[in-house]
């Protein structure tokens, strides 16, 4: 008698559990498997995007700061052992102040520039060099250091300030040059009769390095691209430049190919 009961009441339980699985509706056409299987491939993709946007922003700026830094300390290291302690504030605090070897530097600078353009500075400097030159081997180097640092940094030097596209490596390839200075007499007169420019090719990624040669003027296409975007679009291998010096360069080219 127990038997037929429990036996009921399994058959009873099983009449419910299938009265309430036939009422629940079907799963809408949104939440299929195909559905589910896109919804997490686009989350993966928007994943991957927030990643790369994130590292778009945080890689300059890191990289930026990492470079400040290193250069703050360079200052200082050198600077700071010339100071007397006296003078340095963390004789007098707990910690260092970054970057007080550079503010030293700078205003050490400034100060020999202003001594240097008195009276008794250009006389001095005038003794000191007289004396460097008497050197067979300083004279050289001071000479051409000078040099560099007068033609950098000039401020109406033309030199490195203008950009331009040459052929080179070979004819029909345009690489992106800094025009420099006409050739020396010396120079020019060993070269074939014509006007010939200076010129550096800086190399992809290290624009620090490169190729110096002369050219003549008629070889050389002047743009006016700044020396600030030639250098990205060197460092970048061409990765980053705007859609006008896009269409510019083309055209250029085209120009030169056609002539």
């Amino acid at each position: 008698m127990s038997t037929s009961s429990e036996d009921y009441q399994a058959g009873n339980n099983r009449k419910i559990v299938d009265d309430m699985t036939s009422n629940i509706p079907p799963l809408p056409p949104d939440l299929s498997e195909s559905s589910v299987r896109w919804q997490k491939t686009t989350f993966r993709v928007r994943v991957r995007n927030w990643f790369l946007t994130g590292l778009i922003v945080a890689g300059p700026l890191t990289i930026t700061l990492w470079l400040t830094w290193w250069m703050v300390n360079s200052v200082d290291s050198l600077i700071t052992p010339l100071v007397p302690s006296a003078y340095l504030p963390q004789t007098y605090l707990p910690f260092s102040i970054p970057g007080f070897g550079l503010v030293v530097g700078f205003i050490g600078l400034t100060l020999l520039g202003f001594l240097t353009a008195s009276f008794f500075g250009r006389n001095l400097l005038l003794l000191g060099e007289t004396i460097l030159s008497r050197m067979p081997v300083v004279r050289g180097i001071y000479k051409g250091t000078k040099q560099l640092f007068e033609t950098v940094f000039s401020a109406d030097g033309t030199s490195f300030r203008t950009v331009g596209l040459v052929q080179f490596p070979v004819k029909g390839t345009w690489s992106l040059v800094f025009i420099s200075n006409p050739a020396t007499e010396e120079v020019s007169g060993s070269l074939p009769p014509d006007e010939y420019i200076g010129v550096f090719l800086p190399c992809t990624p290290n624009p620090t390095t490169g190729f110096f040669f002369y050219l003549p003027r008629k070889d050389i296409i002047t743009l006016t691209m700044s020396v600030e975007d030639a250098a990205k679009l060197i460092m970048s291998a061409g990765v980053i430049q705007s859609k006008e010096g896009q269409a510019k360069l083309k055209t250029l080219a085209e120009t030169a190919q056609q002539s």
